[in-house]
């Protein structure tokens, strides 16, 4: 007896998840891009969901499973792990299944056969495109998939939460004074650039999310001390020299092309774990950490920011005025006042909670303008 899908959001996004996928690969093969990924249809992206969204409930061992599911044949995927028989896909089987491929970067494999939907095996290589269901939390599903030629974090296409549905809104590049950060996570097919400078801070702004303790991060313009004006003096914890660990990655990849992931992304950690630390860490614009721990003041004569824009790159949401504090306490204020008072910086904030903000200086609307980019971060 085939199980028919029950969670109603499910189906309310299945339809335009399937158009997404179909247009982005349409698109992917008019360009010639090779080892595209297959798209699945409504009625696999429903049954797929139904089952994760199911099993994220269901704890084992008194965990509750973290799973990600890739829809894909085993014959795109490498080298993968097949199992001799394959296994229906059901609630039931992905919670048995899950401490097995729970570790960052391992997918559970999906395809169908006979109209019906089992799970073949696992795997860490994904196609181009390919569709991805990743269970972060018990009724907290998002959907991703692979950039074209590129690697790091998957673009997310919808964020799925109990009955509540997010689908990113792909023209949110459109907004006003967009920061390139914010362009960078919606390129939903970016090809190589992965490890350029602005790529490298989503690599910053996802560990800074993910480290759960909160953070301020401030990036300010290099060979200038002007942000200093900013920060309460003494700094405790002031760096010189700085240190270009980042730098240095950039430098030896544009040079001879041999940098490793690996090391970018170690460079990455350790510098988004200063952010845990009470107070804001300060990089230059060239990723060179300056202090952390640092505390942010009002300049002398300039007045304390009580409005924003707020804006969400989520279909649906439109753009608000909203007093700062709307935000969160003292780390979203602080970032708002200095957004404001250094108006070549951005302050980049993460909540406990998972929310994240990124505050810049709008010249468009003459306002510092907030950015919510959790959606996309998760």
């Amino acid at each position: 007896m085939v199980r028919e899908p029950t969670y109603q959001a499910a189906r309310a996004v299945a339809a335009v998840v399937e158009e997404h996928f179909a247009r982005h690969v349409a698109e992917a093969r008019r360009r010639d891009e090779q080892e595209l990924a297959h798209t699945p249809d409504a009625r696999a992206i429903e049954t797929i969901i139904d089952a994760t969204f199911w099993a994220s409930f269901r704890p084992e061992e008194g965990r509750f499973p973290k799973i990600s599911l890739a829809f894909l044949p085993p014959e795109q995927a490498g080298h993968p792990l097949k199992f001799e028989d394959r296994l229906p896909l059901t609630p039931a089987i992905l919670t048995k299944l899950a401490p097995a491929v729970e570790r960052p970067g391992i997918h559970l494999g999906v395809w169908h056969d006979a109209g019906k939907l089992y799970v073949w095996g696992a795997t860490r290589q994904i196609p181009s495109l390919g569709f991805v269901l990743e269970d972060v939390e018990p009724g907290l599903l998002v959907i991703k998939h692979r950039r074209i030629d590129g690697f790091g974090k998957f673009a997310n296409v919808a964020i799925l939460k109990g009955e509540q549905t997010k689908i990113v809104d792909e023209q949110g590049t459109s907004l006003p004074d967009c920061p390139d950060l914010l362009k960078s996570l919606l390129a939903f097919t970016s090809p190589s650039t992965w490890d350029d400078s602005v790529n490298v801070l989503v690599q910053l702004a996802a560990s800074m999310r993910a480290h759960g303790h909160g953070g301020s991060l401030l990036v300010v313009p290099r060979n200038t001390n002007l942000w200093l004006n900013s920060i309460v003096q003494p700094i405790t914890y002031a760096l010189i020299p700085p240190f270009p660990d980042i730098a240095t990655f950039l430098q030896n990849k544009q040079l001879n092309g041999e940098a490793s992931l690996i090391t970018l992304q170690t460079a990455a950690d350790a510098l988004a774990g200063l952010t845990a630390v009470d107070g804001a860490t300060v990089i230059s614009d060239q990723f060179e950490p300056l202090a952390f721990g640092a505390k942010i003041l009002t300049r002398d004569g300039v007045h304390r920011v009580d409005q924003i824009l707020l804006t969400e790159p989520i279909e649906g949401v439109p753009d608000r005025t909203v007093d700062p504090a709307h935000l969160g306490g003292t780390r979203h204020l602080s970032a708002a006042q200095f957004a404001h008072d250094q108006r070549n910086a951005t302050a980049l904030v993460a909540s406990q909670d998972g929310q994240f903000t990124v505050f810049a200086w709008s010249s468009v609307k003459n306002m510092v303008h907030a950015h919510r980019l959790d959606a996309l971060l998760i």
